[in-house]
């Protein structure tokens, strides 16, 4: 049930969903605040943030380069429906950029716009109806050997199938659904 990997990235919408106390390997920890829920305060993040600090908890905002700027993030997530190519300015003032993609053109954007690592959604089944489609292991791997871009599963990765990641030809990958779901399970695993 566990799946060892060098980084492990964890999209969160509220800092809520997550119990960071008992995390003890540090360094492997990549917190992505979404920020979709309005129950987060400025004075909540930046304590939530102090503590990603002290715990050497790598800490990237999604598409918001204020918040990114008053928390001092260490880095820009931006999502896949963020096409903005100006957005490769943001390197000039020292953020690390990450991005999500859900195909091959989509990842030809994150490289465009500078991004350092991709998240490439969906590797498994989702329960999304509007989004049946998946890759695969065997299609995630061949993608990775294409591009040149460290590149992360994301999507459809569960307790059940956390196993199959050992498979994958990748130092890390990307937990969002699970997080939500079950946040104590979550913080065993690693």
């Amino acid at each position: 049930m566990f799946a060892f990997k060098k980084k492990y990235f964890l999209i969160i919408e509220s800092i809520k969903d997550i119990n960071l106390s008992n995390k003890k390997k540090v360094n492997k920890f990549n917190i992505i605040y979404r920020g979709k829920k309005d129950t987060d305060n400025i004075k909540d993040l930046l304590e939530f943030r102090r503590f990603c600090k002290q715990k050497r908890i790598t800490f990237f905002v999604t598409n918001n380069l204020k918040l990114a700027s008053i928390l001092k993030a260490d880095g820009i997530y931006i999502s896949a429906y963020n096409r903005d190519l100006s957005i490769n300015r943001i390197k000039r003032l020292k953020y690390k950029l990450i991005g999500s993609a859900h195909n091959i053109k989509e990842i030809n954007i994150k490289i465009l716009q500078g991004c350092q690592e991709i998240l490439f959604s969906r590797l498994f089944k989702t329960t999304y109806l509007e989004k049946p489609n998946f890759f695969g292991i065997v299609k995630f791997n061949l993608l990775r050997q294409i591009f040149n871009k460290d590149l992360f599963p994301l999507g459809g990765i569960r307790l059940s199938n956390l196993n199959k990641l050992k498979n994958i030809k990748s130092s890390s990958f990307a937990i969002l659904s699970e997080i939500k779901k079950k946040p104590a399970i979550i913080s065993r695993l690693f």
